[in-house]
């Protein structure tokens, strides 16, 4: 039991560091597209980051069924 608990326990440590390297990634991105003036290179209203928010999950959802169910 403790194995699988350690298992989760790194698994989940390791979403989050590259969450957070993403997060500050685009951050730095962001910052500087603006110094420079230059539009950002992602849709500049949350209704668009939602939508590509749900194309990831759409993606994520139909690989776990493919790997739950038929194989």
């Amino acid at each position: 039991m403790d194995y699988y608990k350690t298992a989760l326990v790194f698994f989940w440590c390791h979403l989050m560091n590259e969450a957070l390297l993403a997060t500050i990634t685009g951050f730095a991105v962001g910052m500087l597209f603006s110094f420079f003036r230059l539009p950002i290179p992602a849709p500049p209203v949350l209704s668009g980051v939602m939508g590509i928010v749900g194309v990831y999950l759409g993606h994520v959802c139909f690989q776990l069924l493919l790997t739950r169910f038929f194989s």
